[in-house]
C-alpha cells in the first residue's frame, strides 16, 4: 500500500514539474515575442523637411504626433503629393521645441519599431532628437 502512495505521489510530482516547466516556456516565448515586436528597434535614422505640425492627441494615453514634409514629390495611382513622414514624439522637452518651432525646417533622429504601443504613440517611427534645425527656405 505505502509503495502505491510513493508511486502516486512520484507521478504528481513529475506532472508538476512538466506543467510548470511548459508554464515557464510559454511565458518567456510570450515575453520574447513582445519584446521582438514593440520593443526592439528595427531601425534608425534621419529624416529632413519642415515640420507641418506636431499635436498632443489621445483619449485613454496622450502622445505627441507630428508629420514632416519633405522635399520632392511622390506620385500615386494617378496624382501627385509631398513625401509626408508621420512619427511620434516620447520626450517632453523635444515635443515643445518642436511645438514652438513649427514651419521650421528639422533634421529628425529617429527610431523605428515594428509596432507602435498605445502609450508610445500611434507611429511605429520614435523621434528621440532633434540633429539640426533652420529657419524656411523661401
Amino acid at each position: 500500500m505505502e509503495e502505491l502512495q510513493r508511486e502516486s505521489v512520484k507521478k504528481d510530482n513529475g506532472l508538476r514539474k512538466f506543467i510548470f516547466i511548459v508554464v515557464l516556456v510559454l511565458l518567456a516565448g510570450g515575453g520574447l515575442y513582445f519584446w521582438w515586436n514593440y520593443y526592439y528597434v528595427f531601425g534608425e535614422g534621419v529624416k529632413s523637411g519642415q515640420l507641418n505640425y506636431l499635436v498632443l492627441k489621445g483619449n485613454v494615453f496622450k502622445t505627441y504626433e507630428g508629420k514632416l514634409i519633405q522635399e520632392g514629390l511622390r506620385s500615386q495611382a494617378g496624382s501627385i503629393q509631398s513625401n509626408e513622414f508621420e512619427f511620434s514624439v516620447v520626450d517632453d522637452s523635444i515635443a515643445k521645441v518642436l511645438m514652438y518651432n513649427s514651419g521650421n525646417s528639422f533634421d529628425l533622429h529617429y527610431k523605428e519599431y515594428k509596432h507602435s504601443i498605445p502609450w508610445r504613440g500611434y507611429s511605429a517611427f520614435i523621434v528621440d532628437s532633434i540633429i539640426a534645425m533652420r529657419p524656411p527656405q523661401r
